[in-house]
């Protein structure tokens, strides 16, 4: 790619532009919208990862636009002998910019980011029907490993 991806912490001005590309994923089912109403939801939801010391939301922009996003949290368990490791999660290139290296710098990034903070893994998941996903992960590394399971609280 010619020009550099720059990879930052999102700002509350790059809402919109992650709205926009969440809404746009036909495999995720999150119910993601761009409707006016639903703003405030999502409002809050980057407050509280801001304001978390563990959680980190990034934007990967390019040529000043916001081209991807993703987010990190580092969490520690008692398995492995108090282990912390870094998760990455809700990875998302926009549409008409995939297949052009975005994914994989938002990745490499994050495996530098938790190398430097001396973490021993990072992990992901990643829905069962993202097939295209599952073998780009895959290529950068990653192994799969894991069953996951979810229920829906109402």
């Amino acid at each position: 790619m010619a020009k550099e991806i720059i990879i930052r912490e999102a700002r509350r001005d790059d809402l919109k532009a992650l709205i926009a590309m969440f809404a746009d994923d036909d495999i995720g089912g999150h119910g993601d919208t761009q409707s006016e109403d639903a703003l405030p939801d999502y409002e809050r939801a980057f407050e509280t990862i801001a304001a978390s010391p563990d959680q980190t939301l990034f934007v990967a922009e390019l040529a000043g636009e916001v081209v991807g996003t993703f987010q990190t949290a580092v969490t520690t368990t008692l398995t492995g002998r108090g282990t912390s490791f870094m998760i990455i999660e809700a990875v998302q290139t926009r549409s008409d910019m995939r297949g052009q290296g975005i994914g994989a710098r938002m990745i490499e990034f994050c495996i530098e980011q938790a190398r430097a903070r001396g973490l021993p893994r990072v992990q992901l998941i990643s829905n069962a029907k993202r097939k295209d996903a599952h073998r780009f992960y895959e290529r950068l590394g990653f192994e799969p490993s894991h069953l996951g399971f979810k229920m829906a609280l109402k």
